[in-house]
């Protein structure tokens, strides 16, 4: 067995028992490590020079990655990476990381990490409000009905903050940047509709006060002649339509919400609401 392609298929580190269950012998590891392609960070675990350091941070502990470590590795919406390596160590050996101890779900079948579930329990009981129903709504999007079997364990008073932070959850963001565009736009009191088709114009992503267009722009916004003209007869058709447009990037929402919820504020106080 190839010590390295096992390493990989296992996401980069294991503990000693995991591959020899995989058929790697000791002297196939001897052998690896002897000649650099596999260090060994402490006993009983190996890795690739490369290992992803989440993973390599819980398997050192005996425990699997979870919470925000483990979002991309499932390919959720993340919002920012975190500051501490997120671990589920039911022993509570966990060092100085975050340690999630609680499991309710099989773990993941070949990487070091929980199960995704587990991974948005984790997140709802352990991230802030906004950070958290990101996570979730990009599992909720991708059409993966996961809302009802998190509020059936998030029952009791001490899972309120988490309860919370799904009720923000909807699935119907195209991206992590919309829920958050969508849940700064209701904190502020503003009848917010989502993903509405508009007749000649298409689907926009918010409608505010129902006339009000505001755009999303990705990072892909213009990226040719052809977007460019499509994106200008949308903004034309919608003023024609009667709407007003304003439009809006990822570092605008990020970074500068202050000014955006001014800038939209302005517009919808020049006209009679509804």
């Amino acid at each position: 067995m190839d010590v390295v392609k096992t390493l990989r298929s296992l996401g980069t580190v294991a503990r000693t028992k995991t591959l020899l269950e995989r058929g790697i012998t000791k002297r196939a590891l001897a052998r690896s490590l002897d000649s650099g392609l596999v260090l060994r960070p402490q006993r009983g675990v190996f890795a690739l020079p490369d290992a992803i350091p989440e993973f390599t941070a819980a398997v050192l502990h005996n425990g699997l990655t979870t919470c925000a470590s483990a979002a991309e590795h499932y390919g959720l919406w993340r919002l920012y990476p975190p500051k501490q390596h997120h671990v589920s160590c039911p022993d509570g050996s966990s060092g100085d990381h975050v340690n999630h101890e609680l499991r309710t779900v099989p773990v993941h079948h070949t990487l070091p990490m929980v199960g995704m579930i587990d991974v948005l329990l984790h997140a709802l009981r352990c991230l802030p409000e906004l950070e958290a129903a990101v996570m979730v709504e990009g599992v909720m999007r991708r059409g993966e009905p996961v809302k009802p079997l998190l509020l059936e364990k998030l029952n009791g008073n001490r899972n309120g903050k988490a309860r919370a932070a799904l009720d923000r959850v909807t699935g119907c963001a195209d991206s992590a940047i919309e829920v958050v565009a969508r849940l700064l736009f209701r904190d502020a009191g503003i009848h917010t509709q989502t993903q509405v088709h508009i007749p000649g114009v298409g689907r926009v992503d918010f409608l505010l006060e129902g006339f009000l267009v505001v755009e999303m722009d990705g990072a892909a916004f213009h990226s040719d002649r052809r977007a460019l003209r499509r994106d200008r007869r949308r903004n034309n058709m919608s003023i024609l339509g009667g709407y007003l447009v304003l439009r809006y990037c990822y570092e605008d929402i990020m970074f500068d919400r202050e000014r955006v919820l001014a800038e939209i504020q302005q517009v919808l106080a020049g006209r009679v609401v509804r």
